[in-house]
């Protein structure tokens, strides 16, 4: 038997365009279906909006999102922030999202398009226990935690 999980992200108005983003970074394709789509009269305020998105690639990634009814404020649902201070990561977030590579090459790719326009909470760089790790939370609030997995 085997289990896969999928990150399920829950946005304030603006998941279309974060699926778009992340598509645009991992590769694959998207499926977005919105309100209308499922019967909600085209007129009603949200109708546009995402009720099931989702981003799959073949090289593994998958993300969900959504857009909860009637919010159109703020960053992702449950946000807050995460920060560096005295060499602790600080933070009231409940969820990151964590990717690694095979290569630091890869994860310096991934790195660079998600971090624009990024809070980078700790630059990607060889650590302790990898040869690449960095934190930063996107311009849609997901803290992402970037690692490479090689030795």
């Amino acid at each position: 038997m085997t289990i896969q999980t999928t990150t399920h992200l829950n946005f304030r108005g603006d998941a279309r365009a974060a699926l778009e983003f992340y598509q645009s970074v991992f590769g694959g394709h998207t499926v977005i279906n919105t309100y209308a789509d499922f019967g909600m009269p085209a007129d009603v305020p949200g109708a546009d909006k995402v009720v099931f998105g989702l981003v799959s690639a073949d090289n593994g990634f998958r993300v969900m999102g959504y857009d909860i009814p009637g919010q159109t404020e703020g960053w992702i649902a449950g946000g807050g922030s995460t920060r560096r201070e005295d060499n602790t990561t600080i933070t009231d977030q409940a969820v990151f999202v964590s990717i690694s590579s095979d290569t630091l090459e890869e994860a310096r790719r991934y790195w660079d398009v998600l971090a624009r326009d990024a809070i980078i909470v700790e630059p990607l760089a060889a650590s302790a226990w990898s040869a690449g790790f960095g934190m930063l939370t996107d311009r849609f609030g997901v803290t992402w935690s970037v690692s490479v997995a090689g030795a």
